[in-house]
């Protein structure tokens, strides 16, 4: 579930949008995480690969960070903080396009995870 509508920055007058999202399992987090990246710069998902790096702090799984990669180098990325239950997506200059608060977060222990 989704509660929102325009996750690219669009939103607010060209700000930082927000928004609320529900995923209970790993994927459907991947999923999401794989839209918007790909929907900020009008990137094909079929075409484009999503790589995930798992977070740990203190030695324990904290969270992910994604990235996909387009041409001429360009590079989007998101955390999901799973001790904040959000996520924080970044354009390729490093900057905040969006932040979505979780409602339904999955474990960070889940397979995909």
């Amino acid at each position: 579930m989704i509660v929102g509508t325009d996750f690219t920055g669009g939103s607010l007058g060209g700000g930082m949008s927000q928004g609320v999202v529900a995923c209970a399992a790993v994927e459907d987090l991947a999923a999401f995480v794989h839209q918007v990246l790909c929907d900020k710069d009008a990137l094909d998902p079929a075409q484009t690969p999503m790589f995930r790096t798992p977070l740990k702090k203190a030695g324990r799984a904290c969270g992910l960070v994604f990235h996909v990669e387009g041409p001429r180098l360009l590079r989007t990325s998101a955390v999901w903080s799973a001790d904040d239950a959000r996520i924080i997506f970044y354009d390729s200059s490093g900057l905040r396009f969006c932040e979505v608060e979780l409602s339904e977060s999955p474990g960070v222990g889940e397979p995909g995870a």
